[in-house]
């Protein structure tokens, strides 16, 4: 049998970085079309690489504005970013340099730009030569806020004004690879049980004391090392997302309506807790809701999944009403910027308005379909207060037949906790 030909992994990477941020594409959305030209071994540096380079832009634009007098653009700005690949490369990972560079270099006969390999060459080895002093240069002259930060200004601003005390450390933690927490199925093992299996295999784990069902692993590691992954002993859920199912305290025999679902994570933990509750998962997104699907038949549970826009319950759900919603709304994803750092790049300060107007119109339609008596968990992955506290606070204005159950839950990005996540819980009465 022929084995399969991978063309150069730079170059694939330089294309993922073109599509994410000339063409608009989510990061994971451009990685995904590109699985096929990817070996298996060479996944996760690929991973590596985007990611990295995502997380690190305006360090990497910084050098090769030093380096070279005119960027370049058009027709040949894919090797703009291939540089981009070479340059982090040398700086953040364990390849040597000499490899770094003759791969990087390759990549432009791979992307049909043979006549440039020379300029691709010699901006490399001029970053060797130079890296100490225009790393200097860099700490040094970082007055501008982006560059400083690692963030766009805009977002800064905003977090600033809303966390004048902590937008610091939040920073800091989006600028972190993201920790690998695991929500243990309880239907399977009790978490001490499941720890014990992951150190029989030298798996690393430590516990979360307030919160029953989580995991850390230390030194993440891919899914296919966890035992039992398959059987659904285990799900990868970031610790602040396990809270949503919790503060829903669905019950068995229950109509729950799982609103934006997609890709089930917070549907297939609903159903963990009460296995026999009627679940309906609904999602806008017919590829994101095949997710779910796949999610369900891992776990092996039963849950009634529909391609659904929340703007338009009327044309899916034929007059049910249910006990509780968890509506996990849209929004700026400003709270797992670590997980996602493509969302620095590709998100606009315009949208958060727009991402308001859409929450607060998904909130009020999906309203009626409450019982009375009933709970909604108004949920996102932002931490903006504009998409958060704000629309609880106008809601309850608006809204009388509506109370909140507790107080509010804004999660922070922490080093060594979960993402950024907002958490409401209301009450019709």
């Amino acid at each position: 049998m022929n084995k399969k030909l991978y063309p150069n992994i730079r170059a694939v990477c330089a294309q993922v970085i073109f599509n994410v941020l000339e063409g608009g594409q989510s990061l994971n959305t451009a990685l995904t079309a590109e699985h096929d030209k990817i070996a298996d071994k060479d996944r996760s540096l690929v991973q590596e690489i985007c990611f990295g380079v995502m997380r690190v832009l305006p360090e990497l634009n910084f050098y090769i504005h030093h380096l070279m007098a005119k960027v370049m653009t058009g027709k040949n700005s894919v090797l703009h970013y291939l540089l981009f690949v070479g340059i982090y490369q040398i700086l953040y990972t364990r390849i040597p340099e000499h490899a770094a560079v003759g791969e990087t270099v390759n990549a432009v006969n791979v992307l049909k730009k043979s006549s440039l390999k020379g300029l691709i060459n010699g901006v490399l080895r001029e970053f060797l030569r130079q890296q100490a002093s225009l790393q200097q240069t860099f700490s040094q002259s970082s007055k501008e806020q982006t560059s400083r930060t690692l963030h766009p200004s805009w977002l800064v601003n905003r977090l600033k004004q809303a966390y004048p005390d902590k937008w610091q450390a939040i920073i800091a933690a989006n600028n972190q690879k993201p920790p690998m927490w695991l929500r243990v199925n309880q239907n399977h093992y009790c978490v001490a049980d499941y720890q014990q299996r992951l150190a029989d295999i030298n798996i690393e784990s430590q516990v979360y004391p307030s919160m029953p069902s989580a995991l850390q692993i230390i030194t993440p590691v891919n899914v296919n090392k966890l035992p039992s992954f398959e059987d659904g002993a285990v799900t990868v859920q970031d610790l602040s997302a396990q809270y949503a199912a919790y503060l829903l305290a669905p019950q068995n025999g229950e109509q729950i309506l799982d609103m934006c679902a997609a890709p089930g994570g917070k549907t297939t933990h609903i159903l963990e807790i009460a296995p026999q509750a009627h679940l309906l998962a609904v999602d806008v997104d017919a590829n994101r809701a095949k997710r779910i699907e796949q999610n369900l038949q891992r776990l092996k549970q039963h849950a009634e999944v529909k391609v659904g826009d929340g703007l338009t319950p009327e044309k899916w759900c034929k007059g049910r009403i249910f006990d509780r919603i968890l509506l996990d709304a849209p929004c700026s994803a400003t709270g797992v910027i670590r997980r996602h750092p493509d969302i620095k790049w590709l998100r606009r300060d315009s949208d958060i308005a727009q991402l308001v107007a859409l929450q607060y119109a998904i909130l009020t339609q999906i309203w009626p379909y409450l019982k009375i008596g009933g709970t909604l968990v108004y949920a996102t992955c932002s931490i903006l207060p504009d998409e958060n506290s704000a629309q609880i606070t106008r809601f309850l204005n608006e809204y009388r037949d509506a109370q909140l159950k507790g107080e509010i839950k804004q999660l922070l990005p922490s080093e060594h906790g979960g993402d950024g996540f907002f958490y409401a819980v209301l009450q019709k009465i």
